[in-house]
């Protein structure tokens, strides 16, 4: 018998490397964490408390590069040619001495110092991107077919940027309390986030996979991270064992749609969906089917829901904060590119599906949140709520819809890390004061801090004059443009059934009794300026939304290829 080799031809992506700077920043911030921390490791402690200033004036130069390499132009280059190059200096100085004084004041440790450092260098590459490259070439490829750079991809990552800055400043302290070595976690962080990165602009099924990977693994073994508490590591195993399900279930959706398209790449799939007939091709149908269970579980879509309660108690408070910021929003992030971009003709045929979905998801998360004791599964399954919401913007599979999913997005992952961060603050050591009582009385011990939390509770809520609001408003209104009436019917109600749970804790902050043995709550600068940074946003873009309503209307996801 006789072989002959068949040469193919390897033909290599076009490359923009722009594009892929975010991506790139938090991969190398990451690896470059593991190389200076294992060098300042054998040098004396004074050392790295001094280089903590050096990590702030580096972020402020970081940031201004980052900005300049990512977009089309020199960072400010036009306010240079304004004010002369003389003060552009004196002023470069000043900002950079800024930013050294204020990491010092922070007493901010190395590791979160430098985890900061990475957030706000790719939060500015972000910047760059949208305002230059975004606003001169529009949507482009930046790794061949595989991974492109649109609006929606870029407000995802503005996202998990912002999501990585706060949390650092949350597990800053934290760690320290608990007694755990901070510079794994932190480094675990970055990776994830970089995973879902790769999720928010991918255009291939298996490059989303991948991300997809990237990002649970790590979460994974961040939520088993409390080596104290078996709550931690019984979290960690439940997620990774569900996450595991969900991920052969995705695999195998991804496998059942080759095999009706004879691709994974989004691009070729669309066009090769053109003259199907959907209903007619049950293959195709299953594919979609899988593809909504797997991602469903990683937005905690009820009925996929089951593991959000325990992981969310068991797992460390900061963490937590990620996970219901970054996580969920990489995964509605591939939702809408799958199924609002990808299979957007075929709306009628998966609409149903998501309808349901939605349905449950609203019913299940408001009415199982108002009979829990514990603040931490309350808001477990009030973020289960919060998917529910979201997949009504998606179910309406419009641009408005797109929209609303996006100011969603950028609203939760704010008020969901503050609350968050509020009960980090009060839980203590080993999270053990997570339950409503330990809230009794909150306002008289930290009132700063009831407000707060009061604040992020009623945006959670949907009061008027805060983000959470304007959110809400969105998505139900995207809901009846495409007439689904007796689903924005629903998502009011069942916003009614929340609100209850929501004024429960702020009656335990205001009019409990607080115990006579209750431990004071210290907030540390770093935590207090994660949670300022929190209240701010939801207030501004409660009562301003304009300005984010006008870029969530630009954040329209494409399918495109380098070259």
């Amino acid at each position: 018998m006789m072989f002959t080799q068949v040469a193919v031809p390897v033909v290599r992506p076009e490359i923009v490397w722009e594009g892929l700077a975010p991506l790139i920043i938090l991969g190398a911030g990451a690896l470059l964490i593991v190389m200076f921390r294992s060098v300042l490791k054998q040098l004396p402690p004074a050392i790295a408390a001094r280089a903590v200033p050096a990590v702030g004036a580096a972020a402020v130069i970081g940031m201004g590069l980052a900005y300049g390499l990512a977009g089309t132009d020199v960072a400010f280059s036009s306010l240079r040619a304004d004010i002369g190059n003389a003060v552009f200096v004196l002023g470069v100085v000043g900002v950079v001495a800024i930013g050294a004084v204020g990491a010092q004041r922070l007493r901010i440790g190395l590791d979160a110092a430098l985890t900061l450092a990475v957030g706000l260098v790719t939060l500015a590459a972000t910047f760059g991107l949208w305002n230059d490259r975004l606003e001169v070439d529009g949507a482009f490829g930046a790794l061949g077919s595989q991974y492109g750079i649109d609006g929606f991809a870029l407000v995802i990552t503005g996202v998990i940027a912002s999501s990585v800055v706060l949390v650092s400043l949350l597990l800053d302290e934290y760690l320290r309390r608990e007694g755990i070595d901070g510079v794994e976690m932190y480094v675990l962080m970055l990776f994830s986030a970089a995973g879902g990165v790769v999720m928010a602009g991918a255009n291939d099924l298996i490059v989303l996979f991948l991300g997809l990977e990237t990002l649970s693994i790590a979460v994974y073994v961040m939520a088993a991270m409390h080596l104290r508490r078996s709550e931690s590591q019984e979290a960690g195993l439940k997620y990774f064992v569900l996450g595991a399900f969900a991920s052969a279930f995705l695999l195998y959706g991804i496998a059942l749609v080759y095999g009706a398209t004879g691709s994974t790449n989004l691009i070729e799939i669309r066009a090769a969906l053109a003259p199907i007939v959907l209903v007619d091709n049950g293959l195709l149908m299953a594919g979609f089917a899988l593809l909504i269970v797997g991602l469903g579980f990683k937005v905690a879509a009820a009925p996929f829901h089951a593991w959000t309660p325990d992981v969310y108690q068991g797992a460390p408070t900061p963490v937590v904060a990620f996970m219901a910021s970054v996580v969920k929003a990489a995964g509605f992030a591939a939702i809408v590119r799958v199924f609002m971009v990808t299979f957007v003709d075929y709306a009628v045929d998966w609409q149903p599906a998501v309808y349901g979905l939605a349905l449950l998801t609203l019913v299940v998360g408001s009415f199982m949140a108002i009979v829990q004791r514990d603040v931490k599964r309350m808001l477990a399954y009030s973020s289960i709520s919060h998917a529910g919401f979201i997949l009504v913007g998606v179910q309406a599979a419009s641009p408005d819809g797109i929209s609303a999913v996006a100011f969603y997005a950028v609203a939760y992952a704010f008020l969901v890390i503050g609350s968050f961060g509020v009960l980090s603050l009060v839980s203590g050591v080993g999270d053990r004061a997570t339950s409503l009582d330990d809230l009794d009385g909150l306002s008289k011990r930290r009132p700063a801090l009831a407000l707060a939390f009061t604040i992020f509770l009623f945006a959670q809520a949907g009061v008027p004059l805060t983000s959470g609001f304007v959110a809400k408003f969105e998505v139900i209104g995207a809901a009846v443009e495409a007439r689904s009436f007796w689903l924005a019917i629903v998502a009011m109600v069942t916003a009614v059934v929340s609100a209850f749970l929501y004024l429960r804790i702020v009656l335990s902050i205001y009019l409990g009794r607080p115990a006579d043995d209750a431990p004071a709550i210290a907030v540390p600068r770093t935590a207090g300026l994660a949670i300022a940074v929190a209240v701010a946003v939801t207030l501004v873009f409660g009562v301003l939304p304009g300005e984010l309503d006008s870029i969530t209307r630009e954040a329209i996801p494409r399918l495109v290829a380098a070259g």
